[in-house]
């Protein structure tokens, strides 16, 4: 201390007493040290408590976020619209829900005193509630056309509201194609919740294949028959719709005679678009819908990642379907043995009433790796020109009927969706 005394003493002995800038530059050190402390210090307090209130503020969100809400990224390269993939559901009770979703969907909405009441017909109870057909007032002059309705009733709880919304967006945002189930409209202003589907004449392509073993030419004036070359052109149609979904990256999952529907012009129309709502919305790892194991390629079955090349396994069972005029998949083998059988090579032996040329084109469908699989778009090639040397004249005939639980035990299928299924969504 002493020491430190002196030397201050001897610099003040070097400065004249007017001397001033000596004096300055003695305290030039404390001058700028000190204020830069203190201002370093001020910022890295004022740092740490924004982080804490920044903290706080993202832990609140997470609290108050609600249980089954999903964050979604949009892809700019996907074809098909994200935008509206989630119902974003912060809303305490239904009705605010529905409340702040009317506006999105006001194009669809249709009102209810344009279905008749005295037209709802009952055609089953599905996982959401029951589906009917009904007559819709057209607006012309009086005139009706047939829907069908699938309903979600009453009560039901803010997350399958949001869910059967998303369903109806799905459609929204998926458009139109003449080989696709069309979305005419909803009703979503109250409970029940209405998804309003066109009706197809028709019905289910299975029932109609099944019909068409019967003995009968015409049943209410409508023939109930089928040639080879029909067979292309309903496979033409539904790999077209396959061709269409492939552009909006979207995976059917289900493709089979009973997901498609048949006009009297034998317009086909690919249904069942309920997996491919699940697919696209969430992840495929989450979804928890089962397909019948028979129909299912073998990637599917080994739980790897789905993609539009099991569909075309899948169409490929479809041909066998409408060839055989309805027969299961498989006849020979169980449904829990099916996985090993493919592992071994096996694949189905041409039925009798196949051709050479469609008999190679399942046979293409049924590779075992799917790149050598077809695309839809070759797939599509490879029957239109199969159909110009196919027998137009020849009806297809299986004398045996169908047996529905017997079908449904060889098939591994649920017997109750036999019955005239419309798979909407």
């Amino acid at each position: 201390m002493a020491g430190d005394v002196k030397r201050f003493s001897r610099r003040l002995l070097e400065c004249n007493s007017n001397d001033k800038l000596c004096v300055v530059r003695e305290y030039q050190t404390e001058v700028i040290v000190v204020p830069v402390l203190l201002v370093g210090v001020f910022v890295i307090v004022l740092t740490v408590i924004l982080w804490l209130h920044c903290r706080g503020l993202r832990a609140k969100q997470e609290q108050s976020a609600p249980a089954g809400t999903q964050v979604t990224r949009k892809n700019p390269q996907e074809p098909f619209s994200t935008e509206n993939r989630y119902i974003q559901l912060s809303e305490s009770s239904v009705e605010s829900l529905l409340n702040s979703e009317s506006l999105t969907l006001k194009e669809l909405e249709i009102p209810r005193e344009k279905l008749l009441p005295d037209s709802l017909e009952l055609i089953k109870l599905g996982a959401y509630g029951s589906i009917y057909r009904a007559q819709l007032e057209t607006g012309i002059s009086g005139k009706t056309k047939a829907v069908v309705l699938k309903a979600l009733q009453d009560p039901a709880s803010p997350q399958k509201v949001k869910d059967f919304l998303g369903r109806i967006k799905f459609h929204q945002n998926l458009g139109h194609h003449e080989n696709l189930v069309e979305l005419v409209g909803c009703c979503v202003d109250q409970l029940p919740l209405y998804m309003i589907m066109e009706d197809v004449s028709l019905g289910d392509l299975l029932t109609f294949l099944w019909t068409c073993r019967k003995d009968v030419m015409a049943m209410d004036g409508v023939p109930y028959d089928l040639t080879e070359r029909q067979v292309y052109e309903v496979g033409q149609q539904v790999a077209a719709a396959l061709a269409y979904l492939e552009e909006k990256n979207l995976f059917h999952g289900d493709i089979a005679a009973r997901n498609v529907l048949l006009h009297h012009n034998f317009t086909a129309k690919l249904c069942g678009l309920g997996l491919a709502y699940e697919t696209h919305t969430h992840t495929a790892s989450s979804v928890t819908r089962k397909v019948p194991v028979k129909w299912q390629a073998p990637e599917r079955l080994l739980s790897k990642p789905p993609t539009t090349k099991a569909d075309i396994w899948s169409f490929g069972i479809l041909l066998y379907e409408m060839i055989t005029l309805g027969a299961p998949p498989y006849p020979e083998v169980p449904p829990s043995d099916i996985l090993s059988y493919l592992q071994k090579q096996n694949i189905m032996k041409q039925p009798s009433s196949c051709q050479q040329t469609m008999y190679c084109i399942m046979k293409s469908c049924w590779q075992w790796s799917a790149a050598d699989r077809p695309s839809p778009a070759q797939l599509l090639c490879s029957l239109k020109t199969a159909m110009k040397t196919s027998n137009g004249h020849t009806v297809l005939q299986v004398p045996e009927p169908v047996v529905p639980e017997l079908y449904a035990d060889v098939a591994g299928v649920d017997v109750h969706s036999l019955v005239r299924e419309y798979t909407v969504l």
